[in-house]
């Protein structure tokens, strides 16, 4: 008797960003700069706000698609932040923007379904497209400052084309897409039935006053999806909260597949992200200001290529020069520079390696330093 699994398991492969971080943690003595996390707590007014619920005792089911105080409170925050009106019954609060994602992808997808994804880009959006049997299509960004090409995205639709996806600021360079290159995406797209999967969860996180997301885009509205999370700006990472918007009709469909994979978010840790969303982050986004400016700085001085981010918390750096491919080349600096970035091929991108900033003045310090050691080694 011979057992099977599904095919759609079997042809993804291990997260290669995970793979290469836990070599870097078992590696004696080496300084790590490759988690996207912050180095920061939860604010104490969002932790006393679950534990009040706890003590009250709001630990029963809630409502599948979150209760409606929370939703209320994301609808306000969008609105007044974001200029983006959604009512509570286009909200879905979901277990982190991952299980959005999913959520997303399961409800678009038909097997065969096209899925185009601007690289470089986080893995994760490739293995859940095709979890669920759609087939990623990769957009090469590099060569264009990392914008999208107007002529590159029409030769990349086809009749299969169901969606793209668009993360702005970007994981893992750090750019934001430009208002031209977003007013070029919307007249390629505007008369055409493909979905724009908005990735937004960086964009707490900017450094420019210039910043634009193709949410804006409402006379789309109908084929536009929005997916936030409250781990970045709100260094809640391990509290896995995330929340998705979207046009009635198609948000209807979304909480099918929300509602019978997961139930529902927790019930107590809803005060919570009311809490978060009424919380400055201000100050946050002003640290990884000053952390980027040093890390640009310190990387340009010794000679490396690297594109000035302006939001997020990443540097995607060139190393093509040293005639390496980036698992090669960041293996070498770990085992002999004992510091660890992850390869670029990771997010689709070969000839980089990304640099994440969202760690200690004293880790980053030594980490660069470190660096720079190796390199004058090659």
């Amino acid at each position: 008797m011979e057992l099977t699994l599904n095919s759609a398991v079997l042809n993804v492969e291990p997260s290669g960003i995970r793979r290469f971080t836990y070599l870097v943690r078992d590696t004696p003595g080496a300084c790590g700069l490759t988690i996207g996390e912050p180095d920061l707590d939860t604010p104490e007014a969002v932790k006393e706000a679950a534990k009040a619920a706890l003590d009250s005792n709001d630990t029963h089911y809630p409502p599948g698609n979150g209760y409606p105080y929370l939703l209320e409170a994301i609808s306000k925050f969008e609105a007044e932040r974001h200029g983006l009106h959604y009512s509570p019954e286009e909200i879905i609060a979901t277990v982190g923007a991952t299980e959005s994602l999913f959520v997303i992808f399961s409800t678009l997808l038909n097997p065969g379904d096209e899925v185009i994804i601007p690289t470089p880009a986080f893995g994760l959006y490739e293995s859940i497209v095709q979890l669920c049997r759609g087939v990623p299509v990769m957009l090469p960004t590099e060569k264009n400052r990392f914008q999208i090409d107007p002529e590159a995205l029409k030769a990349a639709i086809t009749d299969k084309t169901k969606a793209i996806i668009l993360t702005s600021p970007n994981n893992p360079t750090g750019c934001i897409y430009t208002k031209e290159t977003l007013d070029g995406i919307h007249d390629i797209l505007l008369d055409k039935p493909i979905f724009v999967v908005c990735d937004d969860v960086y964009r707490t996180l900017t450094y420019t006053g210039d910043y634009h997301s193709f949410s804006e885009y409402q006379d789309m509205r109908d084929r536009i999806i929005i997916v936030q999370s409250f781990s970045k700006p709100y260094a809640m990472t391990g509290w896995r909260l995330g929340y998705c918007m979207a046009d009635a009709p198609i948000r209807d469909r979304l909480q099918i597949f929300h509602q019978n994979c997961v139930t529902s978010v927790p019930s107590f840790v809803q005060r919570a992200c009311v809490a978060a969303l009424e919380s400055d982050t201000k100050p946050v986004t002003e640290l990884f200001r000053k952390r980027k400016e040093y890390v640009y700085k310190r990387l340009v001085d010794m000679g490396l290529e690297v594109q000035e981010p302006e939001g997020a918390f990443y540097m995607f750096i060139n190393i093509e020069k040293y005639g390496m491919d980036s698992v090669t080349f960041c293996t070498k600096m770990l085992q002999e520079g004992l510091v660890g970035l992850i390869p670029g091929v990771y997010f689709g991108t070969e000839g980089y390696m990304r640099l994440s900033y969202c760690y200690s003045d004293e880790d980053l310090k030594r980490g660069l330093d470190r660096i720079e050691a190796f390199l004058k080694t090659l």
